[in-house]
């Protein structure tokens, strides 16, 4: 029988209906904000894929939530509409989202799709030019958590730096960011910049991803005053003050909302030599040390997903249980100076990477000489401020 149905207008029955699978499906894990992601509205940017040979910048987190409340990989989703997929770029923790921090990632072959996955952490933490031969338009999709030292915002930057380099069009689906309710914590001095800190941002700057970039595109921040070619597909139903429940963990050790709600003040934590609940199933949601002074919260750091080598590992730490803390609304700097205080003079506590995650010199010394958290917290407020004023040009959502 012949085909009556001309393949243009195939192409768009076949969106109408996963649309129609994929509408509101943020209500399903997140009841009281019905909250749609840039990836569920496929209507918006399947129209820039079409007949183009995209790349895709994404992990695990980059998921389409259907109606029914199952979900499906956007690499799938892609696939299934047609989209000529080139390539996967992947950030820190891989593809799978199974790596340990600062572990090295390589290049691999997706068993599912058959599509080449390139690491860019790793040798390439930057994207040579050359591994975008032959694309047309590069799609990024990545849950970020609103810190300054969480990488991917990192990785974000030096792929729009490539598109704008290349001039190709360069693609955010948004995300909510669940620490988008405050902007708190130093500001990163540029002497000090790296992988874990690229910009003149406070520790915690309360915006979108998809916020974040228009401001790194709008402030110059890219390589030679670059400009990227920037579209943002928004979110639908979100403000900052939107309380949002991840429905897969970001990373390995981010495991629900309280660790990641408590992440930006523990995290300082990677830069000591303090264990913060690494190599337990409660990251980032208590700290200690064998050496503070002995108590009745105790545990046992051992290798597991996400921390084959964790500190401490198979020694008793005794510590400080935050499971049940509540949200949080800025830094606590209580934690920091509480294990300072319980370390012994003759143990070190502030490692290496310490200035690098702090963005400064100053944080150490402040501890050091024993000021308190609030005298602390009173200078960053200056610089806050100047980047809020920043900030506001560039938000999407109120």
């Amino acid at each position: 029988m012949k085909n009556l149905i001309p393949s243009k207008s195939k192409y768009l029955i076949l969106v109408l209906v996963l649309i129609f699978n994929y509408t509101n499906a943020f209500s399903q894990t997140n009841s009281s904000t019905s909250i749609i992601t840039g990836a569920n509205q496929i209507e918006k940017y399947i129209p820039l894929l079409k007949g183009k040979n995209i790349a895709v910048v994404t992990n695990q987190t980059g998921i389409v939530f259907k109606k029914n409340g199952s979900q499906i990989h956007l690499i799938d989703s892609l696939l299934s509409l047609s989209v000529s997929i080139q390539k996967v770029f992947a950030p820190e923790h891989g593809f799978r989202g199974k790596a340990d921090a600062s572990e090295h990632v390589s290049n691999n072959i997706d068993t599912k799709t058959g599509l080449p996955i390139i690491s860019l952490y790793g040798k390439n933490k930057k994207l040579p030019p050359s591994l975008l031969e032959n694309i047309d338009v590069v799609l990024f999709d990545i849950q970020d958590v609103g810190v300054r030292f969480y990488t991917y915002i990192s990785t974000m930057t030096y792929v729009m730096e490539t598109c704008a380099a290349l001039k190709i069009p360069f693609i955010i689906l948004d995300r909510p960011n669940p620490n988008g309710h405050y902007v708190d914590g130093p500001t990163l001095k540029m002497e000090y910049k790296s992988f874990v800190g690229m910009h003149p941002v406070p520790l915690v700057y309360g915006m979108t991803i998809g916020e974040y970039a228009q401001m790194v595109n709008g402030e110059n921040w890219l390589k030679n005053n670059l400009q990227c070619d920037l579209t943002v597909i928004p979110l639908q139903n979100y403000t900052h003050n939107s309380e949002y429940n991840l429905p897969i963990r970001p990373s390995p050790n981010l495991p629900n909302s309280t660790s990641i709600n408590l992440y930006p003040s523990l995290g300082f934590f990677e830069g000591t030599t303090i264990n913060a609940g690494r190599g337990t199933e409660f990251q980032f949601q208590r700290y200690g040390a064998p050496f503070f002074p002995k108590g009745e919260f105790v545990y046992t750091p051992q290798a597991n997903f996400g921390a084959k080598y964790p500190k401490f590992k198979n020694k008793l730490c005794y510590g400080v249980d935050l499971k049940k803390t509540e949200r949080l609304n800025k830094i606590d700097l209580s934690f920091l100076i509480d294990a300072y205080q319980k370390t012994p003079k003759n143990k070190d506590f502030f490692g290496a990477t310490f200035t690098i995650h702090a963005g400064n010199t100053t944080l150490q010394k402040q501890i050091e000489t024993g000021m308190t958290a609030k005298e602390i917290r009173n200078t960053w407020q200056s610089n806050i401020d100047a980047f809020k004023n920043i900030r506001k040009k560039y938000l999407i959502y109120d």
